[in-house]
């Protein structure tokens, strides 16, 4: 399967295509829901995805492995991983780093901008210091790093119908979107990790605080008072894919199926999160495999429809 994609995608090369094979597995391994996704586009335009997920990967695992090491070593690996990347893309040389040599190819082919990468890792800088954000425009200046330019990264890959400027901000929006259904069903998580990824006078408006955040991780309960303050932030992730939604048809046809699954997918977990009642100490909010599976395979008929009337033109 790999091995035809990569054929579709045009890489020809055996480190290149070895470079590629291993971000598909990151991908496979770490981001289901993603890969699920990446299904649903053509074979020539999956390589570049997973070598951009990869590299995300890559950086999330710097931050986010528990492990023995501080604060300066994750900064210095960060440092590593932005520099030898803007060699490779920048500069042009060779890179012994299978992600980054797959990432760089991409970025080549595509015409991806380096400033999007640059802001990327801005905002996993921020990670390593900056554990609480004091009110919503602090917020969306950590999302655009992280999660909007993952959107505009992956717009020239999916293509456009139009130009592509009309259809960036419906990218951001979704980026964006997927975020903040991950900082609702993970806060338990991410407390554990020291960090709060909601805004703290929108929390403080409910009598929401860190303080009462520790007592429903160690009590596994969610307090009426968090509860309300999830409701405004699940709100709040509804907006962004009402602002998403309207691009889905700015894309080429052949990616429209993948991306309208990806957004199913991830709002339904929003539903998930509702459904319990906001209980996320407790318990995880999903989106089970057969729901995955269905929906999945809506998108493939759709996705072999559009390849097969674009190939009749």
């Amino acid at each position: 399967m790999i091995g035809s994609e990569l054929d579709a995608a045009g890489v020809r090369e055996p480190a290149l295509r070895e470079a590629f094979r291993q971000c598909r597995e990151i991908n496979a391994r770490h981001g289901k829901t993603f890969f699920l996704a990446t299904r649903l586009l053509a074979p020539g335009q999956r390589p570049a995805v997973h070598a951009l997920y990869g590299f995300a990967r890559r950086a999330d695992d710097i931050l986010d492995d528990f492990d023995a090491r501080g604060t300066e070593q994750r900064a210095e690996q960060l440092q590593a991983l932005s520099t030898n990347l803007f060699n490779c893309l920048m500069q042009d040389q060779a890179c012994d780093d299978p992600t980054l040599t797959a990432v760089a190819h991409t970025a080549r082919k595509y015409d991806i901008e380096w400033d999007l990468f640059d802001d990327f890792l801005a905002s996993m800088r921020m990670d390593l210091t900056v554990t609480d954000y004091p009110d919503r425009a602090a917020l969306e200046r950590y999302m655009y790093g992280s999660a909007e330019v993952i959107g505009l990264q992956l717009l020239p890959i999916l293509g456009t119908v139009g130009p592509r400027e009309d259809a960036a901000p419906h990218a951001a929006a979704l980026g964006k979107a997927f975020q903040l259904t991950n900082f609702i069903r993970d806060v338990d998580e991410d407390l554990s990790r020291g960090r709060i990824y909601l805004p703290a006078d929108e929390l403080a408006s409910h009598g929401v605080d860190r303080e009462l955040l520790s007592w429903c991780q160690n009590n596994r309960r969610t307090d009426p008072r968090v509860r309300r303050a999830l409701m405004d932030q699940h709100a709040a992730a509804r907006r962004a894919y009402a602002g998403a939604r309207p691009g889905i048809d700015m894309l080429a046809p052949a990616s429209r199926p993948c991306v309208a699954a990806a957004l199913t997918l991830y709002s339904e977990i929003l539903e998930r999160i509702e459904e319990i009642d906001f209980q996320i100490f407790s318990q995880r909010a999903t989106v089970g495999k057969t729901r995955r599976l269905m929906v999945a395979g809506t998108g493939i008929v759709r996705s072999w429809g559009a390849r097969l009337r674009h190939r009749s033109r």
